[in-house]
């Protein structure tokens, strides 16, 4: 095995991020465990002007993901979150929104959330990766989605895209960059088309056998959904597009969610074990949450049954 392959294998193990979302493919055989938790500190409300209001919430996920690599470029992985959720606003929602128990009793709310099964094949070795994927988005039950503490949308998703990766050999030996696309082919409410692009560009460094450094940003683009309004009234004030009975009862999940996001990130590998922590903040959007996001986790490495 080459150093620049050994680099990317490297690159593929010490991630400290979702299996689908990477370019890298784990060897024949090898399969991951990745257990981690997040929390999303939600503290505000972007308008569809990006200007800010209230309405601060938190919610802590666990997940769980199991990945296996059946050859050396094909890959699968499950996993599933349970999330708990919680209105922190001192104050209730704007006079348009209702005050749902939910979120007027500010306490904790859970329950599991959605199933997401995931296929990979990787394309290429050193010093580029090409992977495509194709990954299936359930809602594990028929949870709530109205309020702000609420664990999920609860809609179903076939996502298709693809991730790359190209060693900077020239430059920086050590370094990889990976850039993604997915769009996602969501379940429509109400007649309502509400499909989604999301994209990342990510820059990793090995600065040794062990540590692992990244630097990334993330951007989300909604096609279709609703706006809720500018506060100057031009073209219209808030509610905005959110104007009936039925589009208010359903705005969580209706809403156009463009956001722009920026972070980071540190792995460190133990052996057969890897340990990760990241952050995320907000930098713009528009019909969104401010705010940013903490995670942790660890990622156990085997070897399978299924290995030649």
């Amino acid at each position: 095995m080459t150093r620049g392959a050994a680099l990317v294998l490297a690159a593929a193990f010490l991630r400290g991020a979702p299996a689908a979302a990477q370019a890298f493919t784990p060897l024949e055989g090898v399969g991951a465990v990745t257990l981690g938790s997040q929390y999303v500190d939600n503290t505000g409300h972007r308008l569809s002007d990006g200007s800010l209001v209230g309405g601060t919430s938190v919610t802590v996920g666990v997940f769980v993901e199991a990945e296996y690599g059946f050859t050396d470029r094909l890959a699968a992985s499950l996993g599933i979150a349970y999330v708990f959720a919680k209105w922190t606003d001192p104050q209730p929602p704007p006079p348009f929104f209702p005050y749902l128990r939910v979120d007027s009793c500010h306490c904790w709310n859970s329950a599991f959330q959605d199933f997401s099964l995931s296929a990979r094949y990787r394309f290429g070795d050193d010093p580029w990766t090409l992977t495509p994927l194709l990954r299936v988005v359930l809602p594990s039950h028929g949870y709530n989605t109205r309020g702000e503490a609420v664990v999920g949308r609860n809609l179903r998703e076939v996502q298709v895209g693809a991730a790359g990766a190209v060693r900077l050999a020239g430059l920086l030996p050590k370094a990889v960059v990976q850039a993604g696309y997915t769009y996602a082919f969501v379940q429509k409410i109400l007649g309502i088309p509400n499909d989604r692009s999301n994209g990342f560009v990510e820059l990793g460094y090995a600065a040794s056998r062990r540590l692992y450094l990244r630097a990334e940003a993330r951007w989300q683009r909604t096609h279709g959904g609703l706006r809720v309004g500018y506060p100057s009234g031009d073209p219209f004030p808030p509610p905005g597009e959110v104007n009936t009975p039925e589009l208010v009862a359903e705005h969580d999940r209706l809403l156009r969610d463009d956001n722009w996001r920026i972070g980071g990130g540190i792995s460190y590998s133990l052996g057969d074990v890897d340990v990760f922590a990241g952050v995320s903040k907000y930098v713009a959007g528009t019909d969104t949450h401010d705010g940013q996001v903490y995670t942790v986790g660890l990622t156990y490495y085997f070897v399978g049954p299924f290995r030649r």
